[in-house]
C-alpha cells in the first residue's frame, strides 16, 4: 500500500461532494429569477429558452405553476416570467438530455 499525503492550504476546506452540492443548492433556496436571471444562468437567449423548454407542451405541464410546477408564465400585457431558482436549476440538470436531444 502506498500512502500519499496531499497538503491542503489553511484557507481551503475539504468536504464531500454531496455536502458541497448541498451548499450550492442552498444558495438558490427561496430565490426567484426573472427571465434575465435564467438567461444569465444558462447562457441562452429568451428565444431559445422558450422554444427548447418553456413553450414545449411536454415541459410546460411540468413547469407551469397552474399544473403544480415552479414557473409563473406571463398572463398578459405587463406580466413577466418568474422562476423558482432552486427548482428550475434542478429541472435543467435533470432534463438536459431531453432538452437538447436532436429529434
Amino acid at each position: 500500500m502506498i500512502e500519499v499525503k496531499i497538503p491542503i492550504p489553511e484557507d481551503f476546506v475539504l468536504i464531500p461532494k454531496e455536502a458541497y452540492e448541498g451548499l450550492m443548492n442552498a444558495q438558490l433556496e427561496g430565490k426567484w429569477w426573472k427571465m434575465s436571471d435564467l438567461k444569465a444562468h444558462t447562457n441562452l437567449s429568451k428565444e431559445v429558452l422558450e422554444s427548447k423548454i418553456l413553450l414545449r407542451p411536454r415541459f410546460k405541464q411540468v413547469l407551469d405553476v397552474n399544473c403544480g410546477g415552479f414557473v409563473k408564465y406571463p398572463t398578459g400585457k405587463g406580466s413577466h416570467w418568474l422562476f423558482l431558482a432552486s427548482e428550475m436549476t434542478k429541472f435543467l440538470n435533470d432534463y438536459f438530455p431531453q432538452i437538447f436531444a436532436e429529434k
